[in-house]
């Protein structure tokens, strides 16, 4: 009976004809990328790298190159998203990018040097500092990326920052250490103190002014005033750092309430046209029928 069942099968069905040889898949050819969408993303890794370097040169107790290094992160940051759109190199790779760079720039960085220099004097409650100021400059940076999907935000508050940004906020929490190169004593409680009324001012729904529309023109009578002044910025603030970053930083925060009043009024302005008007009355009375104009019963002019 066994034998009769194997007489059944085909040598066909024994031994199956080999499958056609199929073509290797064909390897995925990536595009290539243009040279300005690099362009602006070096610039990050560059502040990044400045940033981590403050770290180590906070720990080496070198403080004033360390802010050096914070202060040409800050400026690197400023002009990498201003290339980016520029030269049309944008991209949601450099954002994400960007946002990491700036919370180790402008976050973990400057709250490490303020505790390396004085906040380690107060043990715990320092190193508690350091830690709220690097938390809320995450927590600001995540905001920040979530605000900018959000489709109801009027077209007039993308010139206003909720809450400090990041990189002002750094340089500005350094204040302390400006003044102690400038030979002002400053207590160890008050930097204490300081450093967390900066971590709120981040966190905070205050309205800052951000100046991104500030600077794609300028009139052709302004262009050599505009480089001497430039010129004469960076000149004074490589001859005189402390002094400059001092006046800049207390010049920075008396400038926040007027960023604030901007705010509030052009908040109101918007708000103005969006008022309905009270609709009239509703009466059980009925019209009275149109009088003949001798024009069709249309009015002559429509209010």
């Amino acid at each position: 009976m066994a034998a009769g069942r194997a007489n059944c099968y085909t040598p066909a069905m024994l031994f199956p004809p080999f499958e056609p040889d199929r073509e290797e898949p064909r390897r995925r050819r990536f595009r290539a990328i243009p040279v300005r969408m690099l362009v602006p993303n070096v610039i990050t890794l560059l502040a990044l790298c400045a940033g981590l370097t403050a770290i180590r040169l906070a720990i080496e107790d070198r403080l004033d190159l360390a802010l050096y290094a914070i202060v040409f992160a800050a400026l690197l940051d400023a002009v990498d998203g201003r290339i980016a759109r520029m030269i049309k190199g944008t991209s949601r790779f450099g954002a994400e990018l960007d946002s990491l760079a700036d919370f180790v720039n402008f976050g973990v960085a400057p709250a490490l040097i303020l505790y390396f220099w004085e906040l380690k004097e107060l043990k715990s409650a320092g190193w508690i500092a350091a830690i709220v100021f690097a938390t809320c400059a995450g927590l600001r940076l995540a905001r920040f990326n979530v605000a900018i999907e959000d489709p109801n935000r009027p077209a007039w508050a993308a010139n206003y920052f909720v809450g400090m940004p990041a990189p002002a906020g750094a340089i500005t929490v350094l204040l302390p250490i400006y003044l102690a190169f400038l030979s002002v004593p400053i207590p160890s409680l008050a930097t204490f103190l300081y450093t967390l009324a900066i971590a709120i001012l981040m966190v905070s729904r205050l309205p800052v002014y951000s100046g991104k529309k500030l600077g794609t023109r300028v009139p052709r009578e302004f262009v050599l005033p505009v480089f001497m002044l430039v010129v004469l910025f960076f000149a004074l603030l490589i001859s005189y750092p402390w002094p400059v970053l001092t006046l800049g930083t207390l010049a920075y925060l008396a400038a926040l309430p007027f960023g604030w009043l901007s705010y509030q009024r052009l908040e109101r302005a918007a708000a103005e046209p969006a008022v309905a008007l009270p609709r009239p009355a509703e009466t059980t009375e009925r019209p009275a029928p149109p009088r003949d104009r001798g024009d069709g019963g249309r009015p002559a002019r429509l209010n």
